[in-house]
């Protein structure tokens, strides 16, 4: 979504990094060049004006010249400002004090709300409630029946007494359904109501009454982040005529400009609380100004990461994992089936990739990457037997011929995999060493012979000797560039004189067999 802005900015502010001071003319030239980049991708005028005046005053206050770094210094403010446009801090749902909290969603047709609703019914039903959906949209044709498909995928109640496509009353529906939750001990109602093609009376009117008949404790506005400018003008009109409480960004995966996202939360002044990024009921999370702002900067989106790993990665898996690192047991094909089903529960593996400080500047091999890489390592694994994954050194050539045929895959494929593997299992004891866990650690200060000195056979790897580092480990985790310090990561961007290691996209990506 923001791609394009993101590299503008990128692009303008290098330009920057190899001044040692700012001068006032650098600075109109910075604010010209951002003010262009913001109007390239819709964003409304008035924002545009008010976050680029912001910027300026910042820019030649203090905090800027008397800097030691005055371009990092110039990144944090924009930083910073465009966290304040995205809403600040991340505003979570407000529950009722007495169940059924009702939830209303309004916007136009067609922009992803019946989905939005399925989709916050599984996250709601996630965190530990019992959601209820409610069929109130009674004009677009089968939008009952959508709704119904959802819920059974979310594994929710759908309340649908009318059949819809023009027939029923979306007021009673709407009001009946409370009654029906409170009896069901439901505690959240969501109510998806109709929309049209464009803003009109007819439409405002009726839910308007619908609001008055409910009384919800939201009124949560979906906005097509794709549609740009009038998304603004809808969303105004939305909030004078039945009054929302917060907003939902619907469709961030697209590849339109995004000035919806940046101008929708300033305009209306209501939160942005939901982001919806695809068509799985999955492809849902709550809104965070920061993180979206390091996003569009190229910084990353460490936070995020680390939450799904935490999501995708079960407690009883971690602990499992930890216990083998601690009591020195080697790591397994088993072990790493796991770490790969665990990955693959997080997404794509780009859209993973993509949330690391830095990957911007690769951003086109990402695009590339193919997961079915990944599935081809699952099904070879599969094709072992629980003995050659305990042991792959038992695995000879007729062995490595069957798995490879059980597999689909080519014998020099299970070659690649073992060979990796191999490599992984050095590394993993490497850690452990470096850790002073069991297994590993510093040798005693005793002479070795000349070739095991030089890593000739029979000699033990030297603490961090392993693989290349930053080279591309297709069986385990690549290993750390010199000088780099994972503690730089939480502030959202790359260390100084940081440089992106090498990585052979070629092995992701697509295969002309496939």
């Amino acid at each position: 979504m923001f791609d394009t802005l993101s590299d503008r900015l990128t692009g303008i502010f290098s330009k920057l990094r190899g001044k040692g001071r700012l001068t006032d003319a650098d600075i109109d030239a910075t604010a010209r060049e951002i003010r262009l980049a913001l109007l390239e991708a819709d964003v409304a005028l008035p924002v545009v004006k008010e976050f680029i005046g912001r910027v300026k005053e910042r820019a030649r206050g203090a905090e800027v010249s008397q800097a030691l770094n005055p371009a990092q210094q110039v990144i944090k403010i924009v930083h910073e400002e465009l966290v304040a446009i995205l809403g600040g801090e991340a505003r979570r749902l407000r529950f009722a004090k007495q169940p059924p909290t009702v939830i209303m969603l309004a916007g136009l047709q067609g922009s992803g709300k019946t989905t939005l609703a399925g989709k916050l019914a599984q996250w709601l039903k996630g965190q530990g409630h019992q959601p209820m959906l409610v069929a109130a949209d009674l004009q677009r044709p089968n939008a009952v029946g959508q709704l119904q498909v959802l819920g059974d995928r979310a594994g929710v109640e759908v309340y649908a007494p009318e059949p819809g496509n023009g027939v029923g009353d979306p007021v009673a529906v709407a009001r009946n359904s409370i009654e029906h939750a409170k009896r069901a001990a439901r505690d959240i109602v969501i109510v998806d109501t109709a929309g049209r093609l464009g803003i009109d009376a007819e439409m405002m009117a009726q839910a308007a009454a619908i609001r008055d008949a409910i009384q919800p404790d939201e009124v949560i506005f979906v906005v097509d982040a794709m549609v740009g400018q009038d998304a603004v003008t809808t969303a105004e009109a939305f909030r004078d005529g039945v009054g929302i409480t917060g907003v939902v960004l619907s469709k961030l995966d697209g590849d339109a400009r995004g000035g919806a996202a940046l101008s929708v939360r300033q305009v209306t002044g209501e939160p942005i609380l939901f982001a919806s990024t695809g068509e799985k009921l999955s492809d849902f999370d709550v809104f965070h100004p920061d993180r979206m702002a390091s996003r569009i900067l190229g910084m990353g989106d460490v936070l995020t990461l680390i939450e799904q790993a935490e999501a995708a990665f079960e407690e009883e898996q971690k602990d499992r994992m930890a216990a083998k690192l601690l009591g020195g047991e080697t790591f397994t094909l088993e072990d790493f089936l796991d770490q790969i089903t665990a990955v693959r529960r997080m997404g794509p593996i780009a859209n993973v990739l993509a949330m690391m400080p830095g990957m911007g500047q690769v951003k086109d091999q990402l695009a590339d990457l193919d997961d079915r890489h990944l599935d081809r390592v699952t099904a070879i694994i599969r094709s072992m037997t629980p003995a050659e994954r305990a042991n792959p050194k038992v695995i000879n050539g007729s062995r490595r011929l069957r798995i490879a045929n059980g597999s689909g895959t080519s014998v020099m494929d299970v070659n690649q995999l073992l060979n990796r593997f191999a490599e992984a299992q050095k590394l993993m004891r490497q850690m452990g060493g470096m850790m002073g866990l069991p297994g590993g650690g510093r040798r005693k200060a005793t002479k070795s012979p000349k070739g095991k000195r030089k890593g000739g056979k029979g000699g033990r790897p030297r603490a961090g000797a392993g693989p290349r580092a930053g080279a591309a480990q297709g069986g385990g985790m690549p290993g750390l560039p010199p000088g780099f310090d994972p503690s730089a990561l939480a502030a959202g961007g790359l260390p100084p004189g940081f440089k992106l290691p090498k990585i052979d996209f070629n092995k992701f990506t697509k295969r002309e067999d496939d």
